[in-house]
């Protein structure tokens, strides 16, 4: 499970949206479906999720209907303000979206575009673990809607996988991929490096085993070491080494470099798409909160953006079906952040894109200091010569450093 949820002001029981809230209808509109169940939790893991024993009240089998009671309320909230709108993206997170029947996860969604219309050619994706995906299961997904399968591959290394406490058989991630094209799906893989005891040759043997999967998009995200997670204990104890820092940057150097070779694009700090003329392979739903569009997150500890407001839900999912059962709204809490912490936001997101930040959204007191990250290499000079802000290779490496030294 998660840590605390953050702190906030309390949010209305009817879930209704302030009347003074500013939406533009022209936003555009996505939806996060989370699904919190796990077989075995995950020992780096800190998202709301869990395993079958901590579930105290909450039955799988009944979470699709409540998670649909959420949608119906959250038409019902939108409609009244004025801010209904199709969907762009929808994405199943998790958790472990594919541990529930295709067939449940086919109605969530099928019960959203009911509720709020979907844009056509829009992004639907679900985030499965390899062991959970066979032809029968992407087949029903593409029959729903269902267009993009994000197959949770981590690494190819047994040692590896084991460090992070991941339960799959490399040779499912395959078995997974094939199942998914099978079904006309695009398929992203995500991996993760800087486990205890990965070398770099460990890491190089997952980016050939993940290249050979002829995948749309990749994901590669250093390990984060979360307090309150079973891996920051084993830390803390001595039992299993701290991630290296220098490691790690040799490990995105590596990614990046080989991914290029492989005719990917990075379009943000952890995120690569094959370059095909006349194809978007990009994450369009994670672009969406990189952007800062509008969102509403379903289920237990998912976090909502609308127009500048934000709200999270209750964190355990009997919480949440207790809540909806008598017809209120899981909302724990709601904040307008401040304009420092928006601009902070803002920063922190838009120049991880390769796209980067207009250099005038930035106060101008702060414009000067792009020159100086021009100098050290983090800000790539042509890019600001039009009025941009994009990190070079060594800008993402300091990417923190970036957002401190604009912000500050």
């Amino acid at each position: 499970m998660a840590g605390a949820l953050p702190l906030g002001d309390p949010a209305p029981s009817d879930g209704r949206l302030p009347a003074d809230l500013p939406i533009d209808a022209q936003v555009p509109f996505s939806a996060y479906l989370h699904i919190p169940f796990c077989r075995v939790r995950c020992g780096y893991c800190d998202f709301n999720t869990y395993t079958s024993s901590e579930l105290r009240g909450a039955r799988q089998d009944d979470y699709a209907d409540t998670l649909r009671a959420e949608i119906a309320l959250a038409k019902r909230v939108l409609g009244d303000a004025g801010a209904l709108r199709p969907m762009d993206t929808v994405f199943f997170g998790g958790g472990t979206p594919t541990l529930l029947p295709a067939g449940d996860l086919a109605r969530m969604l099928e019960t959203a575009i009911d509720a709020f219309g979907i844009r056509e050619g829009a992004e639907v994706t679900v985030e499965a673990n390899p062991d959970t995906v066979t032809d029968e299961v992407a087949r029903t997904l593409a029959d729903a809607g269902v267009t993009r399968l994000s197959v949770g591959m981590q690494s190819a290394v047994p040692h590896v996988l084991a460090a992070l406490d991941r339960t799959h058989r490399p040779e499912n991630v395959r078995a997974a991929v094939a199942a998914a094209k099978g079904a006309g799906l695009e398929v992203s893989v995500d991996l993760i490096y800087g486990a205890p005891g990965e070398s770099l040759a460990d890491w190089e043997a997952s980016l050939d085993a993940a290249l050979a999967l002829e995948s749309d998009h990749i994901s590669a995200y250093a390990l984060i070491i979360e307090d309150g997670t079973k891996l920051a204990r084993q830390i803390r104890r001595g039992e299993v080494p701290r991630p290296d820092d220098d490691l790690q940057a040799d490990m995105y150097e590596t990614v990046d470099s080989r991914l290029a070779a492989a005719g990917f694009e990075w379009y943000e700090v952890s995120n690569w798409a094959r370059s095909v003329p006349d194809a978007d392979h990009r994450s369009l739903h994670n672009l969406a909160y990189w952007r800062g569009n509008d969102w509403w997150g379903f289920g237990p500890g998912a976090h909502s953006h609308v127009a500048g407001l934000r709200w999270w839900n209750v964190k355990h999912p009997a919480a949440y079906a207790q809540r909806l059962a008598v017809s209120e709204s899981p909302a724990a809490g709601t904040e307008r952040p401040d304009a420092a912490s928006h601009l902070l936001e803002r920063v922190l997101l838009e120049t991880r894109l390769a796209e980067g930040m207009a250099i005038v959204d930035l106060p101008e007191a702060n414009r000067t200091r792009v020159a100086g990250l021009i100098a050290d290499g983090l800000v790539d000079a042509p890019a600001a010569l039009r009025g941009r802000i994009r990190l070079t290779l060594k800008g993402r490496l300091l990417a923190d450093a970036v957002v401190r030294e604009l912000t500050d």
